[in-house]
């Protein structure tokens, strides 16, 4: 059931409109004050690490330790999400974070904590929210309706920044005051209030009359629908490249806090809460943003901009102009992100998309695990200043890749089509009963053959990101006219869950190929088992034979197998 907006407070095409909706409202405010509990505990991280030892690597390490889990375990985590009740996904993934970080805070107040087994625990607690984040990000699309999408990511990304602004100033007040350990402890806490909210949350399943896959399966599709995605593809690289190009604010900041502004714990969160409050500003201000700019002309922007900035944290001695940096820096950063994230999270169909959003979130935390240690690495050859130098100018510089990868146009989600009726067969199938070909005879005419042909490119890449292998298209050289398209699904379910992942637009686009077919006989899909003797229960009054189909040229839905 599509979730409706329930308070007029708000204007729909306002970016607070999600907020009208009670659910979305909740969990929201819970993931504020859970954001809020990771920031300080973040703080508290880097500095007991500033404390522990002297070198730059290890305290660009606590990033790293965070953020790599992202990288590693996200792909698993999306094709759970996807296959699982994303609800329980999200509890599971909270209290182990919640484990972690009390486990934490007992060894620091026992006195136990050394730096290796700070990033231990840090890497915990980012694998828990590693797996948290695919399943939260792709439920947002089950709390509020399409249209109000775009602003409920925007409000996602401000309440991280709004933790950001507020929760580093707060973690240097408790870590000068009280210690690490009181930072740790506030983390743990504050994740209960999301724990409650996820529980008491009735959400709308829909339960598929298709079996799920296995998670090696799972995830092999996921990596097939982005590598036959253009648009995801793109968005992936530019998200990576932003990512290890501005790692470097957040891996290096205790280090400008103390050597280059010569601060405290209390510099320190002053400069993390200047980049949050930045990066609120830049949420505020994303769907103005994407009214007037194109995604590239945006993320270009934000590029050049960005890399100023950090030029100028780098050569500034003064707290008060570093912080004003941050807060252009932070507004910059939010902004890219924020278009990164809303040109996934529309590109791709509900089935895939918390496996999509997975890679997203591996792209921007890889980015910045690889940047972080890149820069803690540099920083120990040249000094803070230098490498943040050498940051400024690679993100100056990276608005280049727009000319090999330019960033789609952000439209409306394309939605799901539906379930299809499973074809006629024969022959008494399993599940397992495989593989499968399916042939399609076309005849068009042979003006028309070079644009048929273009279409039956993008049908390839349809095909085959919605699971089909093998794909090709090839025309009789006795009959020109005459063109099969041929591609192979491993089993009789993987062939119905092929045929039934395709979205509104990718069905119009099989229709499209149906146009050109010319009558009066209609298209023809063929479906054949390669390995007939193995794959079916066999009976003596079964004719041995391929389930065929004929589709009249008329449909709606085209050729879809």
């Amino acid at each position: 059931m599509t979730p409706v907006l329930k308070s007029p407070r708000f204007a729909a095409d306002s970016i607070a409109a999600p907020l009208g909706i009670v659910v979305f409202r909740r969990i929201w405010l819970a993931s504020l004050l859970s954001n809020l509990g990771l920031m300080i505990q973040s703080v508290g991280a880097a500095w007991a690490m500033t404390q522990m030892t002297a070198t730059a690597d290890k305290v660009a390490l606590v990033q790293t330790a965070l953020m790599l889990p992202i990288m590693l375990i996200s792909m698993p985590a999306g094709a759970v999400a996807d296959m699982y009740d994303r609800r329980v996904v999200s509890l599971v993934s909270l209290v182990l974070s919640l484990v972690g970080a009390s486990i934490l805070t007992t060894l620091t107040w026992l006195g136990l904590v050394t730096p290796n087994i700070l990033l231990a625990f840090c890497f915990v607690i980012g694998s828990g929210m590693a797996l948290f984040g695919p399943a939260w990000q792709s439920s947002v699309g089950e709390q509020v309706p399409p249209g109000v999408l775009p602003s409920a990511v925007a409000l996602n990304g401000i309440s991280y920044n709004i933790a950001r602004s507020f929760g580093p100033a707060i973690g240097g007040i408790v870590v000068a005051t009280a210690g690490a350990v009181a930072a740790f402890a506030a983390n743990a806490v504050l994740y209960i209030p999301l724990l409650v909210v996820l529980f008491l949350w009735r959400r709308n399943t829909e339960v598929s009359r298709l079996p799920r896959e296995r998670l090696s399966r799972a995830i092999v599709s996921g990596v097939r629908y982005i590598a036959n995605s253009p648009s995801i593809r793109i968005v992936l690289t530019r998200t990576l490249i932003t990512g290890i190009c501005g790692g470097s604010v957040s891996a290096l900041m205790p280090l400008v806090a103390r050597d280059l502004l010569h601060g405290g714990a209390q510099t320190y969160g002053i400069m993390l809460g200047a980049f949050g409050m930045g990066a609120v500003v830049g949420a505020l201000n994303i769907g103005h943003v994407r009214k007037h700019l194109g995604g590239e002309a945006s993320i270009r922007a934000c590029a050049l901009i960005m890399g100023a900035a950090i030029a100028v944290i780098a050569v500034s001695r003064e707290p008060v102009l570093t912080a004003a940096a941050l807060v252009v820096a932070g507004s910059v950063w939010m902004l890219a992100i924020a278009l990164f994230n809303i040109g996934v999270q529309l590109s791709a169909p509900r089935w895939v998309a918390g496996r999509s959003l997975a890679a997203f979130q591996a792209a921007i935390a890889g980015g910045i695990a690889i940047g972080s240690w890149g820069w803690g690495w540099l920083t120990d050859s040249v000094g803070v200043e230098m490498a943040l130098l050498v940051s400024g100018a690679a993100m100056f510089l990276s608005p280049l890749f727009g000319l090999w990868l330019k960033m789609p146009p952000i439209g409306a989600r394309d939605e799901d089509a539906g379930m299809l009726a499973d074809p006629e067969v024969q022959l008494p199938l399993t599940g397992r009963s495989g593989p499968l070909v399916v042939e399609i005879e076309y005849r068009v005419d042979q003006d028309s053959a070079r644009a048929f042909h273009g279409v039956m490119q993008d049908v390839q890449l349809s095909r085959q990101r919605n699971g089909a292998y093998g794909w090709s298209i090839a025309r009789d050289i006795a009959d020109p006219e005459l063109w099969t398209e041929r591609y192979h699904c491993p089993t009789w379910l993987d062939f119905l869950r092929q045929r039934n992942r395709s979205t509104q637009s990718e069905r119009a686009l099989y229709q499209r190929a149906v146009d050109y077919h010319l009558g009066p006989d209609p298209v023809r899909v063929r479906r054949m088992l390669e390995r007939p003797f193995g794959s079916v229960r066999w009976k003596d009054d079964t004719p041995d034979r391929a389930a065929s189909e004929v589709l009249p040229v008329s449909t709606s839905i085209g050729p879809s197998g």
